[in-house]
């Protein structure tokens, strides 16, 4: 990183200093299980300082901008994986297949909460998969990973793109390798899946709870049917 991209990092960390509150910092800590690292900031707030920042960015290359991404990863903080999901997904229409690598390493090295896995898989990775639709089998790999945020992530990465219709094979090759899943995290995540893919292919979804229901985790199974008519989630909640 040069000395230039340096200097916005430490100006961004002034900015949070400067506008952090203790209230919201306490208050962040009840929506996780496991203990995160915060500034203080509300979401709005922390969205509107990436914006502003980006626009110093955008002719600079890729290369540049992911070296400050991996820069705000590595720090551990919230906030600061919340701008380099912005500005990793800012770039989405330059994405190359070597880009992959670097999304996994991101996943798999520094995600350790479902915000972060969530930000960075619903938009980033999402929008990867759309584009390169190739590297969906490796999703599979994920799904199959000892790290319970590789996991989430291999259903999550698919939430965006299956609202739109896309990929319902591969939702279901994941939601099969993930059926019996012991986390509650992976159970909450590869339901939300099921209920995006639901969006336009109810029927299909339906089929797939019902053929499954026997084995399903309830939290999983509850998630997939949230978006469904009463009578059929009747039907799919019935032992």
């Amino acid at each position: 990183m040069n000395s230039q991209g340096r200097a916005l990092i430490r100006e961004i960390r002034e900015e949070f200093k400067r506008n952090a509150g203790e209230k919201y910092r306490e208050s962040a800590q009840r929506f996780f299980k496991e203990q995160v690292k915060v500034h203080g900031l509300e979401t709005a707030a922390v969205r509107k300082i990436a914006k502003e920042r980006f626009k110093v960015l955008k002719e600079r290359s890729k290369t540049e901008v992911f070296a400050l991404c991996e820069e705000l990863w590595r720090s551990g903080y919230l906030e600061e994986a919340a701008i380099a999901c912005q500005w990793s997904y800012a770039l989405r229409k330059r994405y190359e297949p070597a880009d992959f690598a670097l999304f996994e390493r991101w996943v798999e090295r520094y995600v350790g909460n479902w915000a972060a896995c969530d930000t960075l898989c619903n938009h980033t990775v999402g929008a990867f998969l759309q584009t390169f639709p190739e590297y969906l089998p490796q999703l599979g790999r994920w799904a199959r990973s000892s790290n319970r945020w590789m996991r989430r992530a291999a259903a999550v990465s698919l939430i965006v793109p299956a609202k739109g219709g896309d990929f319902l094979s591969t939702v279901f090759q994941i939601a099969d390798i993930l059926l019996t899943d012991q986390d509650d995290m992976v159970r909450k995540g590869y339901g939300w899946m099921l209920k995006a893919a639901s969006r336009e292919h109810q029927r299909e979804v339906f089929d797939y709870v019902m053929a499954h229901k026997a084995k399903m985790p309830r939290t999983a199974l509850r998630y997939a049917i949230e978006k469904m008519p009463k009578e059929l989630k009747a039907q799919a909640m019935r032992k």
